[in-house]
């Protein structure tokens, strides 16, 4: 399912030559975490396209079928409950849809990264794990894996060279802590590099995060002479 409201987007400077595509989490939209990107105090240099889509709107079972904003339905956040897989099919494809949009704009994949916070995490998480090539990494930002135990059957080996950020707080009351640990080992049994942090908060970000990941977005995307 796609939405008709095009992506937010903001460069931090003219001619990007990389790009950063940010899902939202359930219920907002693309304007949440616009406002992160000056606080990530990303280095001078960088020429970064930060593109942020909206979901669709649609019932969302698990909040009694309440219409909003949604990747893709919810019928638990508990481990092992029922999972929306035609949705999250939809939402990848989306999801795909903008990294090929990139991709026709000059941005190489290997300095595209896929990003989100919530469900927009398990997006991004889901999506660039299927990729036939690298992506310059993936950030999953108090988020879980979808699908976690058919990972091994599902995802792409070529994605294994895409590096993943994963943050969760310890207190968070809408994913359990338990359930980011469970896809961090899921991921590191595969052989995927993941850098991993937990923070004293519940369901959101802290400036803690923000300065580790854009310590990693530098990393992952150096500044091109």
């Amino acid at each position: 399912m796609t939405t008709d409201t095009p992506p937010i987007e903001l460069e931090t400077a003219a001619s990007p030559d990389a790009a950063v595509i940010w899902l939202h989490g359930l219920g907002a939209d693309g304007s949440d975490f616009v406002p992160i990107v000056p606080e990530l105090q990303l280095p001078a240099g960088a020429r970064i396209r930060f593109v942020f889509p909206h979901a669709p709107f649609r019932p969302v079972t698990l909040n009694g079928g309440y219409v909003m904003r949604a990747w893709y339905d919810l019928y638990s956040l508990q481990r092992g409950g029922r999972q929306d897989r035609t949705g999250l099919a939809e939402a990848s494809a989306s999801l795909e849809d903008l990294i090929a949009r990139e991709c026709q704009r000059g941005i190489a994949r290997e300095r595209i990264v896929l990003a989100g916070f919530s469900q927009g995490g398990a997006v991004a998480l889901a999506t660039g794990l299927r990729q036939p090539a690298a992506l310059a990494g993936i950030v999953g930002l108090s988020t879980y894996l979808p699908f976690a135990e058919q990972l091994a059957d599902d995802h792409h080996p070529a994605s294994l060279a895409s590096p993943i950020f994963m943050a969760h707080g310890h207190d968070d009351p809408v994913i359990a802590f338990a359930i980011a640990e469970h896809a961090r080992e899921r991921l590191l049994g595969l052989g995927y590099e993941l850098e991993w942090h937990a923070y004293a908060m519940q369901h959101g970000v802290c400036p803690a995060e923000l300065r580790d990941l854009a310590q990693w977005l530098t990393r992952r995307l150096p500044i091109i002479d």
